[in-house]
């Protein structure tokens, strides 16, 4: 059988539309630090060309005999290379607001945690298929089951939240994995206590850090005055914050997406990502590419993201293998819930949470790890009737 052609298509269409905005937005940041015009894009295209490459060299593989090795492999070398990164010197590794995210290899640097995401969805589909099932259990007994997991979670926490100061992260990876869990057959009852508890933990981790008690205040401080308005008087003078930070870089982020209207103003003639608009091509890819494509542009691209996690789940629908299943089913999520988080940060919706845009934001990384992820997808798809 064949694997999915719809679902390589669409991803290495969203693929080029990454690396088109990637010579496009880039532009001030280009004259800022006296790039070449064309550093991002040539990059980026490299990038695009080896992730394109990889889905359909691991779509022509036999899932029998490959996809456990590959899946194993990416899991444990990235939750050691993140064990140890933090204690590496300056020259092997790279630095984002004081945390080490990036190994340096020649010529490129990689951040584990983008291809330990595809790994750990693959360890957890692997574990869930052998430990879990669908008949009915007592609560104490399914809370039993998953202990060892919440053991290796709060790992991740440490290692992800802690060592890297990356809740974002966490947040996708906690909400794939309470919602694999109750794929797997745990009752709905555990499923909500899982919800609890990792706002619980969230909770915790956002008021033990002051940037991130700050980045709550800027995101508040910018739909304060419209939820406020409904709230009675003494209540909303107590819930006002009046120090916070002016949210600049939310505001231009709306202006963006307001300034591309329905057709936007043309591919290459944005003006927000002219020093208004900082990590245009990164963070804010969704509010760079609305300005010049407009909402048509994004509602295409919106359609073309969740088509994508339409053929995934479909797959995972049809797999009669529960690792498969399971695996399929995760990947789905771990690309909806990054699409989503970021869409709904730039909108003002909820705090940013630097969440890369699956396909679309600029960043070797993140391209190649979702690429090899939907390359395991496409050789499972060959094992579903589609």
């Amino acid at each position: 059988m064949q694997a999915d052609k719809t679902l390589f298509i669409l991803s290495s269409f969203c693929i080029f539309v990454g690396i088109v905005f990637s010579l496009s937005l880039p532009v001030f940041t280009n004259i800022y630090f006296n790039y070449s015009e064309f550093h991002f894009f040539i990059r980026q295209f490299g990038v695009g060309m080896i992730s394109i490459f990889l889905m359909w060299l691991l779509s022509r593989l036999n899932p029998e005999k490959t996809l456990t090795l590959i899946g194993f492999t990416i899991f444990l070398t990235c939750l050691f290379l993140m064990g140890i990164m933090h204690y590496l010197p300056e020259s092997l590794v790279t630095s984002a607001g004081g945390a080490k995210r990036w190994i340096r290899l020649p010529g490129v640097s990689l951040a584990p945690v983008e291809f330990f995401k595809i790994g750990f969805v693959y360890f957890l589909a692997w574990s869930f298929a052998r430990k879990l099932d669908e008949k009915k259990k007592s609560l104490a007994d399914e809370i039993k089951l998953i202990s060892p997991y919440v053991a290796v979670f709060i790992l991740i926490v440490y290692l992800i939240a802690v060592m890297q100061n990356d809740l974002g992260q966490v947040v996708v990876l906690a909400l794939t994995l309470a919602v694999m869990l109750f794929f797997a057959g745990t009752s709905k009852k555990l499923f909500m206590i899982s919800i609890l508890s990792s706002i619980a933990v969230f909770a915790i981790a956002i008021f033990t850090s002051e940037h991130r008690i700050l980045r709550i205040k800027v995101w508040w401080s910018t739909i304060q005055n419209m939820v406020l308005s409904i709230f009675p008087t003494g209540m909303a003078k107590a819930l006002r914050v009046e120090d916070a930070p002016e949210p600049y870089q939310i505001s231009n982020s709306l202006n963006a997406i307001n300034h591309g209207g329905l057709f936007g103003q043309g591919i290459g003639s944005g003006s927000l990502k002219l020093g208004f608009l900082s990590e245009v091509h990164t963070d804010f890819v969704l509010a760079g590419i609305a300005e010049e494509i407009g909402f048509v542009g994004i509602l295409t691209i919106t359609i073309a993201i969740f088509f994508i996690v339409f053929r995934i789940f479909r797959i995972a629908n049809r797999s009669k293998n529960r690792v498969y299943h399971l695996f399929s089913i995760g990947m789905g999520l771990l690309i909806v819930f990054s699409f989503l988080m970021n869409a709904y940060g730039i909108t003002s919706l909820t705090p940013i949470k630097g969440i890369a845009v699956p396909f679309l934001s600029y960043g070797g990384s993140s391209t190649l790890a979702l690429s090899i992820g939907i390359g395991m997808v496409l050789m499972v798809s060959k094992r579903a009737k589609l």
